[in-house]
């Protein structure tokens, strides 16, 4: 989950910054061009057609003028780059890096690792389910945590394949969606709120005696933090539909702080001073031999996103640095399921009686 999240979390925080008015698309050439084209291309009268590949991806006349004019900016550009000028570069047009479209596709690089990290999310889905009982005290938690983060990924495809209104806030509500859940999700295990099955986890005969009394039922805590997780992901839907333009400060600043909660908890796991127990069938000195490998994980994510920093032209104007990102997370979600799944067969679980797994991992 922690990764998963990381990887959502810092998409919809670099994804979350407005298409402002950028050098190339305030160009006297590019607007010149841009006038000409919508003119004289676009005017219903002259029968103007569009290939089917663009309609399919939604494209119109006056958006592939767009991206006509700013092409052959970039060709003028090049051709002084190349001539020895040394006060010109590559530009970005409305927020982003110029990209060669392939079959409508706006940005396909990263459409295809975002595919790519789709399909590592739900094959390391199925391995972590595949060992994992279904009476598994954590087990329909973590299908629902595949099937909305296999659903963000879905979403953050469809954004890179055409930026239009309705795709950008369905990655990002998506995207939030996992932000939040994660945290849902890490609260349930890392506390211990989550529900035993009637067939075994019974709680040891001291686990009342270690819970505050003046803490509500097991089952109460799990229902409210249910239900305030449910209340704020709503509310941040609906203010963010219904206001004239999108918050995306607010935006940054809401998956920011769910963000931070998140990873220090799941940090928290690896380290001696974890606060929690891990297991209730284990003492809260008990540190399983995996424990090292959330903090490895969030070091990788760190230089991973790192790439996000090393902002770049595109090379050969198909992959740049948020691409390269999406890339370098397709291991790393590999690696972040079968830790989990490693945590979800870890004998303190059950009381002995019955195995919690399917097997030894492989």
């Amino acid at each position: 989950m922690k990764f998963q999240f990381a990887t959502l979390f810092f998409s919809a925080i670099l994804l979350a910054i407005p298409a402002l008015a950028s050098k190339g698309d305030t160009g006297i050439a590019f607007h010149e061009c841009l006038e000409s084209c919508v003119v004289f291309v676009c005017d219903v009268d002259t029968n103007h057609e569009l290939p089917y590949s663009l309609k399919l991806m939604q494209w119109d006349c006056p958006d592939n003028c767009k991206y006509e004019c700013m092409m052959m900016d970039v060709d003028r550009d090049l051709e002084a780059i190349a001539s020895g000028s040394e006060d010109v570069e590559i530009k970005q047009y409305y927020g982003k890096w110029p990209f060669h479209r392939f079959v409508g596709i706006q940005e396909p690089a990263s459409v295809v690792f975002s595919l790519m990290n789709l399909w590592a999310h739900i094959r390391g889905g199925k391995y972590l389910l595949g060992r994992m009982r279904s009476d598994h005290p954590m087990y329909k938690y973590y299908f629902w945590y595949i099937i909305i983060g296999a659903n963000a990924w879905v979403w953050s495809t469809v954004f890179h394949m055409r930026d239009k209104p309705a795709t950008e806030k369905l990655d990002y509500f998506s995207a939030a969606l996992t932000i939040l859940y994660s945290l849902y999700v890490a609260v349930v295990r890392l506390f211990g709120l989550y529900q035993p099955p009637r067939l075994h986890l019974q709680q040891p005969a001291s686990y009342s005696a270690r819970r505050p009394s003046w803490l509500p039922p097991q089952h109460i805590l799990h229902q409210l933090w249910g239900a305030l997780c449910v209340l704020l992901y709503l509310a941040h839907v609906i203010y963010l539909s219904v206001i004239p333009r999108f918050d995306y400060s607010y935006n940054v600043i809401a998956n920011l702080i769910v963000g931070v909660l998140h990873n220090l908890l799941w940090l928290s796991y690896s380290f001696s001073f974890f606060p929690f127990r891990r297991f209730e069938f284990k003492p809260q000195s008990y540190i399983p031999p995996y424990a090292w490998k959330p903090a490895a994980l969030a070091i990788g994510m760190t230089l991973a996103t790192s790439l996000e920093l090393w902002d770049f032209p595109p090379w050969w104007f198909v992959i740049d640095a948020h691409s390269l990102w999406h890339l370098a997370t397709v291991p790393l979600t590999w690696w972040w399921y079968r830790f989990i799944a490693e945590d979800a067969a870890d004998s303190g679980w059950a009381s002995g009686r019955i195995p919690m797994g399917k097997g030894m991992l492989d």
